[in-house]
């Protein structure tokens, strides 16, 4: 008996410029307007978003608030509220979820649902997604841009095909078409480095990419050029997923004036490990590596990492190395404009003790 290819429907739903939305509707004054969601344009804060107002004066998500403010005087400047965010967030997966238990979140805004075995009553995934938009707007005042496709590859790339507030559906024998006309930088995973590489080869569509043989892709890439060569045939087998592993917890500080000394430097890095130690145990974690980061005043940022001989969520351990590693820096001899520690190869259970020295 043959074997039956089952084909996936997957949908990404990405929010539109979600966190200045949430605040252009709840303050309808703030429509049309540019808003720009960030710390302070007086002083040393970023832009977290921007409407798509302020967009078009050319000001993006880490744009320094203060050039944001020089490109756009009239920008409205609003501080973030995360936990507005994350609230809003959790209403709309609600949604979701109303139309299959299957969704992978992916980031505050953005979600990948599997409806293949979930199109009734819809009769489609098309229909699915279009209700799935009335739904979002209707109950949150906000939209949903949604792209359809055989898989999260061409699912995600769809999504942002016709922002805001877009559908777009990419049936199976669609799918090589609609790819091969977009740029390479259109691919997950490919940013400006990778553009110039690709470039520098000849390589600027998809379809481009196409013609280039795996072993090629290889020399050039590495093993992300197998990914490369699979993407530029709509291949993508990687399932949605209902819950993903947590592989590290970390926090950061950017602070309003640098800091000069290494005792200040430590105090902050108790803290964020209190908080970081807080974090795994409220999850039931453990963690195999202590990492700090560093940004200098010019910008130059740096981490350092050690991997400890059993797991732990110790405060005291990662603490201590926290210490050690921020030693293997110029931190004390240059000025630091952001610190951070994370905790990563995380296990599941409880921490080993361990031998501070």
């Amino acid at each position: 008996m043959s074997e039956v290819t089952v084909i996936r429907r997957i949908l990404h739903c990405d929010m539109d410029c979600f966190y200045a939305a949430v605040h252009i509707r709840d303050d309808p004054s703030l429509a049309g307007k540019p808003v720009v969601i960030g710390g302070n344009p007086e002083g040393r804060g970023v832009v977290a978003a921007a409407s798509y107002e302020a967009r078009r004066f050319g000001i993006r998500s880490a744009l320094p608030a203060a050039r944001a403010v020089r490109l756009c005087p009239q920008a409205v400047f609003i501080r973030p509220d995360f936990n507005r965010y994350r609230e809003e967030s959790e209403y709309i997966v609600e949604i979701f979820r109303d139309f299959t238990p299957i969704v992978q979140k992916v980031s505050i805004d953005e979600a990948y649902l599997d409806v293949t075995e979930q199109l009734e009553p819809w009769g489609s995934a098309t229909a699915a997604a279009q209700e799935i938009k009335r739904r979002v707007r209707q109950e949150r005042g906000l939209t949903v841009s949604v792209g359809v496709g055989p898989n999260r590859l061409v699912a995600k790339i769809a999504s942002d095909f016709d922002k805001p507030d877009g559908l777009t559906v990419v049936k199976p024998a669609r799918v090589q078409a609609f790819l091969d006309v977009l740029s390479v930088r259109t691919l997950p995973g490919v940013g400006p480095a990778s553009e110039r590489r690709l470039k520098q080869s000849g390589i600027e569509t998809i379809a481009d990419l196409r013609a280039v043989p795996m072993d090629r892709l290889e020399m050039l890439f590495g093993k992300h050029g197998q990914w490369l060569y699979n993407c530029a045939r709509g291949i993508d087998e990687r399932p949605v997923r209902t819950h993903r592993e947590r592989k590290s917890l970390s926090c950061e500080r950017t602070y309003a004036e640098d800091l000069q000394r290494l005792e200040e430097m430590d105090q902050e890095l108790e803290r964020m490990a209190e908080r970081v130690s807080r974090g795994l145990k409220k999850r039931e974690l453990s963690a195999q590596t202590v990492t700090i980061k560093v940004r200098f005043g010019d910008f130059t940022t740096l981490t350092r990492s050690h991997t400890l001989p059993s797991p732990t969520h110790d405060e005291q351990v990662m603490v201590t190395w926290a210490y050690r590693l921020l030693r293997k820096t110029e931190a004390g001899r240059r000025s630091v404009r952001l610190l951070g520690l994370g905790a990563g190869n995380l296990v599941h259970g409880e921490a080993s003790q361990l031998e501070l020295f």
